[in-house]
């Protein structure tokens, strides 16, 4: 399910391949609105498909999001396909 308030897109129950159709038709609608965060803390199973939604919404956005709520499993998949620095995952290397 998704929820736009407040500029904040909020994700919530599974990002897989069973899900992801729908997500991926809801969430382009509303990320061409004026969303500012994508919220996917209450997300409890991510697979690819899930990762690939979000960048199809970047994508449509014409800019990275900003992500708050990332599972554990979503940043491992886009650090294995290194696309972490492509969704704003990374974190400054200390010198």
């Amino acid at each position: 399910m998704i929820v736009l308030e407040d500029g904040c897109l909020s994700v919530s129950g599974a990002m897989t391949m069973a899900t992801a159709a729908a997500l991926l038709e809801e969430g382009r609608r509303l990320v061409s609105k004026a969303v500012n965060r994508v919220d996917l803390s209450a997300v409890g199973e991510a697979d690819s498909c899930g990762l690939a939604v979000l960048l199809e919404w970047a994508r449509v956005k014409g800019q990275p999001l900003a992500l708050s709520g990332v599972p554990a499993s979503l940043q491992a998949l886009a650090a294995l396909y290194d696309l972490d620095g492509v969704l704003g995952l990374t974190t400054p290397q200390a010198s």
